[in-house]
């Protein structure tokens, strides 16, 4: 009762705002006036569970973030294994999506970049050349650690996916995982994914379209 009196004292006077039910930021004034916390932060609460991420930001705000769409959307979603995170706060609106596998501080950011090649051909204004490119550098920017992972995670995603992702990993030799993520694809599956051999030339010896 005591702290939240005091809280009560703070937003009278306002020191602090309150974005929902027990959460609250403290404003900045710039030049522009007040700044709000952008919506990473204000999701921050609902991305953790006793200190430990379970639940992850996709959709088109992620692929936004990547640049793989100029399109902004009102409505965020929150991948996660364990849980079915739904917010209502304000301009901020999330609901849940189902992660493959569970979420973690130290594979998030893989799984994202795999939902991003998942809804590759859903994803508002994508021009798959641009989206290839942005794909190939960011795989050369990881660890062979992180590309065994990636590989590992794959697994578990459409089979589309697989084949996306093996297909960019042998255009930019690197070849860890290749073979199981061979394995695990059906030689008489086709993927239309509206990718032109131009754009990825190992398109074709993984039947992507």
């Amino acid at each position: 009762m005591a702290a939240a009196k005091v809280m009560e004292r703070l937003q009278k006077k306002g020191l602090i705002k309150k974005i929902s039910k027990g959460v609250f930021y403290k404003p900045k004034i710039s030049v522009f006036g007040e700044l709000r916390p952008n919506e990473q932060e204000i999701l921050k609460p609902y991305l953790f569970q006793d200190g430990k991420r379970v639940a992850y930001i996709t959709g088109t705000y992620l692929y936004n973030q990547l640049g793989l769409t100029t399109q902004l959307t009102t409505r965020i979603k929150i991948a996660s294994r364990s849980k079915r995170i739904y917010v209502n706060t304000g301009a901020i609106k999330a609901s849940p999506v189902k992660s493959y596998v569970d979420v973690t501080d130290g594979n998030y950011q893989l799984l994202g970049f795999l939902d991003a090649m998942k809804d590759l051909k859903i994803i508002p204004d994508v021009d798959s050349r641009s989206a290839i490119m942005i794909f190939s550098n960011r795989i050369k920017q990881l660890t062979n650690k992180e590309i065994e992972e990636m590989t590992n995670y794959a697994l578990v995603y459409p089979p589309r996916v697989r084949a996306l992702l093996g297909a960019i990993l042998e255009q930019v030799n690197r070849t860890r995982g290749i073979k199981k993520l061979r394995e695990k694809l059906n030689p008489l599956s086709h993927f239309n994914l509206g990718i032109k051999p131009d754009y990825l030339k190992s398109a074709s010896n993984w039947n992507i379209q």
